[in-house]
């Protein structure tokens, strides 16, 4: 199929909108046509990681949603009661940026390519 742009305006405005703002661009820096290659060259820096409870916390905002998160995993056996014990009382006394700084949207996308 086959548009012109004055026809993929009147169908897809929206989409068209996207398509012509600077804001939203990607650049491409090379193409494979050899698609083993490129899986190849994928980053393996992040490839096998599981996030642990520090990860989780640090994408927290506030004491609250880091004390939910503890207690999730210690309710799940996945925290030993010692070990909850020993992050609630950081996050009680330092504070919830004490585990590092927070983590944001998309940060194994963007940290796991380098």
């Amino acid at each position: 199929m086959v548009f012109n742009k004055e026809s993929l305006k009147k169908m897809f405005p929206n989409l068209a909108k996207e398509l012509e703002c600077e804001e939203n661009k990607v650049g491409i820096r090379s193409v494979r046509t050899n698609t083993g290659t490129g899986e190849n060259a994928v980053s393996e820096r992040l490839v096998h990681y599981t996030p642990d409870v520090i990860d989780f916390v640090r994408r927290c905002d506030n004491e609250q949603q880091a004390e939910e998160i503890i207690a999730y995993l210690e309710k799940r056996g996945e925290l030993e009661r010692q070990y909850a014990e020993r992050l609630r009382k950081q996050l009680k006394e330092k504070g919830v940026r004490s585990f590092g700084p927070k983590k944001e949207a998309d940060y194994y996308l963007k940290h796991g390519e380098q």
